[in-house]
């Protein structure tokens, strides 16, 4: 399946948002997400399910100083 991460199109064979963050990598890191401009709360990430040409914003999270 084809879907624009970060503006960049990409391949997945994932179904849902959580299956592409593990795919990524980035299952167990803290990261908010915009699935075609509507922002997710993580309690929907194993249960929003993606389809072609679908667009996401993957941020992560992290502390400094």
């Amino acid at each position: 399946m084809n879907l624009k991460i970060n503006g960049s199109p990409s391949e997945t064979t994932a179904t849902t948002v959580l299956a592409l963050l593990e795919e990524l990598g980035l299952a167990s890191k803290p990261v908010v997400i915009e699935h075609n401009q509507t922002a997710l709360l993580k309690s929907e990430h194993s249960t929003t399910a993606l389809t072609e040409g679908d667009e996401l914003e993957v941020v992560t999270l992290a502390a400094g100083g």
